[in-house]
């Protein structure tokens, strides 16, 4: 306050001039801090939704199913071509070698392992790694352990309780892909296509053969 000049009328202005350039610097400075800080929550935060948004992802494709087999079937469309055992492939038991389902089944854990060796913890990168691994080397994989590690993680992450020990859930696996009916036809609606196709040819040509006959009998 010694700084400040009230004396007259001119000084009075040109200090209170310098208030207000000092007052507008001031908030400009916070302002900037604020917005930087507010990018920099946003981005974090759209980092942290992407996170969980693909992982999510990946805990539905690893652990979909509670029913059937709830392994992984490494073989390739390759192997599904060749016989049984051969290229030294360990074939898991219960599985049809003329489907594709499994390699379907196969390409989405593939999918979803390569997300979580990007994305996950150091615990689930650990057993997303060894999954994958043993998928390479041609052996039947068990994702349970990673399922497990992956629900509590999403869990804590939007701040859901953990789910009480006195609960029991079933050992998971991965989702089955449903079969795709895409150029595919109904018999029975083919048929019956057919069928009217065949009777409008009938009708056609029994038609023609009407009109012959009266002309013959003209």
């Amino acid at each position: 306050m010694r700084g400040l000049d009230f004396s007259s009328w001119q000084t009075m202005l040109s200090t209170l001039l310098g208030l207000a350039v000092i007052t507008l610097v001031g908030v400009g400075i916070r302002l900037l801090v604020m917005q930087t800080l507010q990018q920099r929550r946003e981005r974090e935060n759209r980092q942290i939704n992407e996170r969980l948004r693909t992982l999510i992802a990946a805990y539905k494709t690893l652990g979909g199913s509670f029913t059937g087999a709830l392994h992984v079937d490494p073989r390739h469309l390759r192997d599904l071509r060749a016989p049984a055992g051969e290229d030294g492939v360990v074939l898991p038991d219960g599985v049809d070698a003329g489907s594709d389902r499994a390699r379907r089944m196969r390409d989405a854990v593939e999918a979803a392992l390569s997300d979580i060796i990007l994305l996950g913890t150091d615990d689930q990168v650990r057993l997303a790694a060894t999954a994958a691994t043993e998928l390479a080397q041609g052996r039947t994989v068990q994702t349970a352990e990673l399922v497990v590690s992956l629900r509590d993680f999403i869990r804590a992450a939007l701040d859901l309780a953990p789910i009480p020990a006195s609960v029991s859930i079933p050992q998971q696996g991965p989702a089955r892909p449903t079969a795709t009916a895409k150029g595919r036809q109904d018999p029975d609606k083919a048929g019956g296509k057919g069928g009217g196709g065949g009777g409008m040819g009938g009708g056609m040509g029994m038609g023609q053969a009407t009109d012959e006959d009266s002309g013959h009998a003209r």
